[in-house]
């Protein structure tokens, strides 16, 4: 991966200003992957686009996590650190569409992409997210040997087998959706947590801009410079130019 520069990273910060999770994930995922284009980036598997923003976050702010999580049963607060370099590791791309068999059902479906979550996303309510999901993704279905129709696929699939779906998805991309489960050192309850890679590294992204643009105030007011002058520097030696305008 080519790492971003200040002036890049400061643009996306800025564009992400106006922007949801989606319009976030999607400024961060070009940062990581500066020659893609915005199609290539929204075919992509979910599981790669998350891999991505761990290898963006791992090469900006390094391979130590802290995660927060609050206690599901005592509310205690926990706090802890992650080896980021565990974390969205994808498994090995399928070579065909998936197969799901049981009873009289035979399914065959495709990863999500991110194209695909983003439709989802944008569904009035739960129930036809996942009904958009499944038909997006659905390669084929059949029961009893009779064709079913993708759009209603959600709505006739046992539950049984939407979980075999769920689970034979997960086992292939298993970045897609990494979920820590957390034991609390006060009561012994174990939290299920999901990392979400766009917020954590947005939050962190946000707080570095700011960091920097007070940076570049100060810097600009002892010595007259431009912000790319200013950005052009090294983070040492603006620290050093930093520690001499305090010490003036």
């Amino acid at each position: 991966m080519t790492p971003t520069g200040p002036a890049e990273l400061l643009a996306t910060w800025e564009s992400g200003l106006a922007q949801h999770d989606a319009g976030r994930s999607l400024l961060l995922h070009r940062a990581a992957r500066p020659g893609a284009g915005t199609d290539e980036l929204l075919s992509m598997p979910v599981g790669a686009r998350e891999a991505d923003l761990f290898a963006l976050r791992r090469a900006l702010f390094g391979e130590r996590m802290q995660v927060r999580v609050e206690c599901a049963s005592c509310g205690e607060a926990m706090e802890f650190d992650l080896d980021a370099t565990v974390l969205g590791v994808r498994g090995r791309t399928p070579d065909g569409p998936l197969r799901v068999a049981e009873d009289d059902w035979v399914v065959e479906f495709r990863l999500p992409t991110v194209a695909d979550l983003a439709a989802a996303g944008s569904a009035p309510d739960a129930a036809e997210a996942r009904r958009l999901l499944v038909a997006r993704c659905a390669l084929s279905a059949v029961r009893g040997g009779e064709t079913v129709p993708p759009e209603r696929l959600a709505e006739l699939l046992p539950a049984d087998l939407r979980r075999r779906l769920s689970e034979t998805a997960a086992e292939a991309d298993p970045a897609a959706d990494v979920t820590l489960n957390v034991s609390c050192p006060e009561c012994g309850g174990v939290t299920p947590a999901e990392l979400d890679i766009t917020s954590y590294l947005w939050t962190e992204l946000d707080t570095w801009a700011r960091d920097l643009l007070l940076d570049v105030h100060l810097l600009a007011s002892a010595y007259g410079w431009s912000e790319p002058e200013i950005l052009a520097l090294s983070p040492l030696r603006r620290r050093y130019y930093l520690e001499l305008c305090a010490d003036a």
